[in-house]
């Protein structure tokens, strides 16, 4: 990782994190990268019926469900689309195994993200999250507002708890136009909230990404000796040896993950592992590679 990430103190001001998103993101456009998110959205047009020699890719199964009839989706490019970003600043977010956290990674994700949509004259929204909205940034896409984005970004703090579904239901309330919501949280939540804000963000006919950043530690709970581990949104406090459970963490946690897999194809939201120990480009190459893939 970047060295410049390995410092959580200087990316708290608001002009340290916009020049650490645009050496990020600069140091990533090359070739045939140059521009990550060019033919991003894609707007949703009519339905014509299909004949032979369509793309298969496009046919809309839901309306095969009801009609027992294919029909094919078309879509027109939408040249300034909207990105709504969501950070979850919750408790567990400040958990860290070194000096960077999950909060200050997404926070430095949600920069790169943003200093490559204004830049490129689309539109950012950001809702900085907990148990409901904490601290809301209307849509700009003016990339003078690219400071004033950075600066509520760095002065962010975590803390509290967790309520991703309903602050969901909020976001989608102030998304009034369709467009991408870009969800970047540890989903250390109630499942089935979740699962019902993603329902909404789907059936609204918004594309959905949800960058799942986690701790390489909470990936391979490689603790030894005696422990004491600490519930960062309540008051639990267990001691144990973690030999003695790793296997059955490693089980759970992938259940977990399987689950919360299934629950993003489930509602056609594209999942993104974000490992707070790989560089920001790696995961921002990880996404570019997952799109490739899904257009062929």
């Amino acid at each position: 990782m970047s060295t410049d990430l390995l410092d959580p103190d200087a990316v708290s001001k608001g002009d340290a994190l916009g020049l650490l998103a645009r050496k990020i993101v600069e140091g990533y456009r090359v070739g045939e990268h140059r521009s990550p998110f060019h033919g991003f959205a894609i707007e949703f047009a009519q339905h014509r019926e299909y004949t032979p020699g369509d793309d298969t890719r496009h046919l809309d199964w839901k309306v095969f469900g009801r009609s027992e009839r294919y029909y094919i989706r078309q879509y027109e490019q939408d040249t300034n689309f909207v990105a709504h970003l969501v950070v979850d600043g919750s408790a567990s977010m400040n958990y860290g195994s070194g000096k960077i956290t999950k909060l200050h990674y997404a926070k430095v994700l949600a920069a790169c993200l943003a200093h490559v949509i204004l830049t490129q004259r689309d539109a950012v929204a950001l809702a900085l999250v907990g148990e409901q909205i904490l601290d809301y940034l209307p849509r700009t896409d003016n990339p003078q507002r690219i400071q004033h984005v950075m600066e509520r970004l760095a002065a962010f703090r975590g803390n509290g708890g967790t309520h991703l579904g309903n602050s969901l239901q909020q976001v989608a309330r102030e998304a009034r136009r369709r467009g991408i919501v870009m969800i970047i949280s540890d989903l250390f939540d109630d499942e089935n909230g979740l699962a019902s804000g993603l329902e909404r963000f789907a059936y609204s006919g918004n594309e959905v990404i949800v960058f799942q950043t986690l701790d390489p530690y909470e990936l391979t709970f490689p603790f030894d000796g005696t422990w004491e581990f600490r519930n960062l949104e309540g008051n639990d406090r267990l001691r144990l040896a973690p030999d003695d459970y790793r296997k059955a963490y490693l089980k759970n946690f992938g259940d977990f993950q399987l689950r919360i897999r299934r629950m993003c194809e489930k509602f056609q939201a594209h999942y993104v592992l974000a490992d707070t120990s790989k560089s920001l480009a790696e995961t921002l190459s990880a996404y570019l590679a997952f799109r490739h893939r899904a257009r062929k």
